[in-house]
């Protein structure tokens, strides 16, 4: 057995000090040693995506089995990809992508930027209270149920509902909006937006503050308003953060809330409001098709994590800001 060769030196007290290590391996063990604690409290998040997450995905080969609960995962017999061709083939594969990405697509454009310029219009108030009480109001919703916000618009929909009552005073026709296609997703949008725009802005107010004061001050002494300093010095301190959170919404692409969908759809609305995922809940719980579901459920996933890969490298080569 050939003889490792070690370097060992003694220092003056007579002990040997440790081997030579790579430089990487150095500096990790340095670092354990100063923040073991640290690394001691991630293991506890480590151990949690590894059961509830990653433990899991042995359950995805059944999208390749005919599944059945008596005979188990291994005992089911394998079909490749049946399910997915069968999937592609369907009458619903169309519909369901067609409605998951515009539900989407409309998010990115008006629900993605709302919280933006919502912590933009916060940072320019200088009013200690006002500004403390919109943050406040527009906090609030996003600690309220989902069944609640639903229960709430599904009442306010109705006919002599809120929103019938406004439509009302300008002399439109009375009507349950929840029950024409063509409203649902300006109701689920709109809904969502007015649900998530305050806790949406708590990461962007606080980019606002890592941005140094004599930017500011400077664009002052150059002449720029408040627009320009907005436009020249706010936006660009805060783009790092924007372009990671656009990064991470691009990879959501292919989801959209089983749970909002599922309490306010009906079957009048299902040409514009069923997706993917209301449609895995559908065919996987109520109907219990587990392969059929889980092939669907996969082929999301790896859209989903294609669009991650490829907004992540056009961000790296575009401004050099990336997830990894």
């Amino acid at each position: 057995m050939p003889e490792l060769d070690l370097s060992m030196n003694e220092n003056k007290g007579g002990k040997r000090a440790s081997t030579s290590l790579p430089p990487y391996l150095a500096m990790l063990r340095k670092d354990f040693r100063k923040n073991k604690y640290l690394y001691f409290i991630g293991l506890f998040g480590v151990a949690y995506y590894f059961i509830f997450s990653y433990i899991p995905m042995y359950g995805i080969i059944i999208a390749f089995k005919d599944y059945s609960p008596v005979k188990g995962i291994m005992g089911s017999p394998w079909v490749g990809f049946q399910h997915f061709t069968e999937f592609f083939q369907s009458f619903y594969f169309w519909r369901l992508l067609r409605n998951t990405l515009l539900i989407n697509l409309y998010e990115l454009l008006f629900a993605f930027p709302a919280p933006i310029i919502l912590a933009l219009l916060l940072n320019e108030v200088k009013h200690a209270f006002f500004k403390r009480s919109v943050q406040t109001v527009t906090y609030l919703p996003h600690f309220v149920s989902i069944v609640v916000i639903c229960g709430m618009i599904v009442d306010f929909s109705r006919k002599g509902g809120l929103f019938n009552l406004i439509l009302g005073w300008f002399g439109l026709e009375a009507q349950n909006l929840l029950l024409d296609p063509s409203l649902f997703r300006t109701i689920f949008i709109g809904s969502g937006i007015w649900q998530g725009i305050g806790w949406g802005s708590i990461i962007y107010l606080a980019a606002l503050t890592s941005i140094d004061s004599q930017l500011y001050d400077a664009a002052k002494i150059d002449g720029a308003n408040r627009w320009k300093q907005m436009l020249h010095v706010t936006l660009p301190g805060i783009m790092p953060t924007i372009i990671i959170l656009l990064i991470l919404r691009i990879g959501g692409m292919m989801d959209v809330g089983f749970e909002k969908i599922i309490l306010l759809y009906n079957s009048q609305t299902y040409e514009t409001a069923d997706v993917i995922s209301s449609f895995v809940y559908r065919r996987g719980l109520l109907e219990a098709d587990y392969s059929y579901s889980t092939a669907v459920s996969l082929f999301n996933s790896v859209v989903n994590f294609m669009l991650l890969i490829l907004a992540n490298r056009i961000s790296r080569k575009v401004n050099e800001t990336s997830l990894w």
